[in-house]
């Protein structure tokens, strides 16, 4: 009767045991690196750097040809962050503001392309920079944790200062995700446009390990990168990061929501709207842009991006028969 070692000897070349003993060791090593990168990685989560310009002189240009009128506005958040931006006046307003929330590394000026469209039909606009970006305060980047409440912040400012009709948000990429965990809370959202939202942190983080190849590298290869990178986001942030889930959100109100994402998005792929869409409990539309990279749909599809969040913010914002006799 041969012993175990004589058996696995037969069955198998000891060249082969030692590829299978390596590949072990590398597996084990793989996964203790990822581990060790994502309890770096997961507090410069919080501290995303300023990459992109304040594009000042397209914003003039943007505003001369829509002949709008821009001033500073200065909100102060509820933990006493200094939030920064502008207000922005449409020159034939129809009485009805949005709330333009850019992406993450970005500012107020990233969403330049949707403020003039919706400027040219009678919105104004309000465009600040999000907490811990651009000239706004605030120490960390919590992506919707305390932004929702920085957005209802807002909209208290913009009511007392303004009075509006009605007031809508549109986002894109983190600034969508904001917008739908904001109109969760904050009922004077009234109905919101999102352009490649994640589904909710935790998933987006599969995204992103998989480095733009596949999320299952995220959820397998590199898992533990995505474990380590989470609890260490909780421990520095003070917040838990499966609550940080506009996916939630659409599910707890009955907003009105038009989510927008591309099939060329490998950072946050369309399956991030497609959950949001099944849950949202609101009246809902998803548009898939063919070809579109991530936040790249207005580029992509102009006039059909300018067509489709015109027609709903006017469905779902629109000025009643009373308000505009009122308003005479």
């Amino acid at each position: 009767m041969p012993t175990t070692q004589q058996f696995i000897a037969s069955r198998w070349p000891r060249r082969s045991l030692w590829f299978l003993c390596v590949s072990i060791v590398m597996l084990l090593a793989t996964e203790l690196l990822a581990s060790m990168i994502g309890s770096a990685v997961g507090p410069a989560v919080l501290h995303p750097m300023n990459l992109n310009p304040t594009r000042l002189a397209q914003t003039d240009r943007m505003l001369a040809r829509t002949g709008a009128t821009k001033e500073d506005f200065v909100v102060t958040a509820g933990d006493g962050a200094v939030l920064r931006g502008w207000k922005i006046r449409a020159a034939h307003s129809n009485g009805s503001w949005i709330l333009l929330l850019h992406g993450v590394s970005d500012n107020r000026t990233g969403v330049l392309g949707p403020a003039e469209f919706l400027l040219s039909h009678g919105y104004s606009v309000v465009m600040m920079d999000s907490r811990a970006h651009g000239e706004s305060g605030g120490s960390e980047v919590t992506y919707g944790w305390k932004e929702r409440e920085d957005v209802a912040s807002i909209v208290r400012a913009l009511q007392s200062a303004e009075s509006p009709r009605h007031i809508g948000a549109l986002g894109v990429s983190m600034g969508a995700a904001i917008a739908l965990q904001s109109a969760a809370v904050e009922p004077k959202i009234e109905a919101v446009v999102a352009e490649d939202p994640f589904a909710d942190l935790r998933e987006v983080s599969y995204d992103y390990a998989g480095v733009d190849v596949s999320p299952l590298l995220g959820k397998t290869l590199f898992r533990p990168a995505t474990i380590s990178a989470l609890n260490a986001i909780e421990r520095s942030g003070g917040f838990p990061p499966d609550d940080v889930s506009p996916e939630k959100a659409a599910a707890s109100r009955s907003f009105p929501v038009l989510l927008i994402c591309g099939t060329s998005d490998h950072r946050i792929p369309c399956r991030h709207a497609d959950r949001i869409y099944r849950n949202a409990v609101g009246p809902k539309e998803l548009w898939t842009v063919q070809g579109a990279g991530h936040a790249a749909a207005l580029g992509r599809a102009p006039a059909e991006y300018e067509r489709r969040v015109l027609s709903f913010f006017d469905r779902f914002l629109s000025v009643t028969e009373r308000e505009a006799t009122r308003a005479d």
